[in-house]
């Protein structure tokens, strides 16, 4: 992974801890999620129109992604309703680069170094790590919740995929990206539509704010992802994009004062040496 396509990727992850640290939508997890995803599809329209149709190549790649995108919406949703922050986190967002890893060496034999599979593995570990700072390492989790949980990373590991050969298989990353937005937007109105029937106007005019803002920086976080992926390992892109937790993390100490314990500091040495690791061994 050459410099300038990491310090984009950091620069992404960055993008997506700020977002989730910004947008609230009260305690209703799917409306949140369905209003950053029709604001996002709403805000790639206007390049669209001037860019124009993705390349035949890559439409069902698109195809793929969406419906990978509507079951990681679906299996988050439920994930977070029957456990907790604090335990679904780490299990969906911690195993979801190691299902990508194992997807993509048997489906697309994709193989990286020994060196850059160091990397990814400490870059989960100390994503855990701080998931997990301040509290017992246990694993206090209900049945369903971890099955949504683990749901949740496997469609986070499918849509990856495909939108990293979606994105090498596309003449233009940059088209593939805005389209993919568009039709998230699309598919997730339908349902958001339905079930917020009698609230929904109330919703917009309450976080249409949040949802602006959060559906920009979704965009421009998972838009950079994409390209990066048509540039570099698929596995250490995924790897890499998990600082977010890193910078979340930091978001929280300077603004919610949370306390920078032992257990974090050793989580940051794990996840700077990981990203280090999957810089040296392209």
């Amino acid at each position: 992974m050459t410099t300038y396509v990491l310090l984009s990727v950091l620069f992404a992850a960055f993008c997506h801890a700020s977002w989730n640290a910004i947008v609230k939508f009260g305690n209703d997890r799917f409306f949140g999620l369905v209003m950053i995803s029709v604001f996002s599809g709403a805000l790639a329209i206007p390049a669209i129109l001037w860019l124009g149709l993705p390349s035949p190549e890559a439409i069902h790649w698109l195809a793929l992604s969406v419906l990978f995108h509507i079951g990681y919406t679906y299996f988050l949703s439920q994930a977070y309703t029957h456990g907790d922050l604090s335990q679904i986190y780490p299990i969906s967002r911690g195993s979801a680069p190691l299902m990508t890893a194992v997807l993509g060496a048997l489906l697309f034999n994709e193989l990286i170094p020994l060196m850059g599979l160091i990397g990814v593995l400490c870059i989960i570990s100390g994503v855990v790590l701080i998931a997990f700072a301040g509290k017992k390492f246990t694993l206090n989790i209900k049945g369903k919740a971890l099955v949504f949980a683990l749901s949740t990373a496997f469609f986070t590991a499918c849509y990856t995929l495909s939108d990293g050969y979606g994105a090498r298989a596309s003449e233009d990353p940059v088209v593939y990206t805005l389209w993919l937005f568009l039709l998230n937007g699309l598919v997730l109105a339908v349902p958001g539509l339905i079930k917020y029937r009698g609230t929904l106007l109330v919703g917009i005019q309450q976080y249409w704010r949040s949802g602006l803002l959060g559906g920009l920086m979704q965009l421009i976080s998972y838009g950079i992802a994409i390209w990066a992926m048509s540039q570099a390992p698929i596995v250490m892109v995924a790897a890499v994009r998990e600082t977010s937790v890193l910078f979340a993390m930091f978001l929280s100490i300077a603004f919610l004062k949370e306390k920078f314990n032992v257990m974090r500091v050793i989580a940051c040495v794990v996840i700077v040496f990981g990203v280090l690791l999957a810089k040296l061994s392209h």
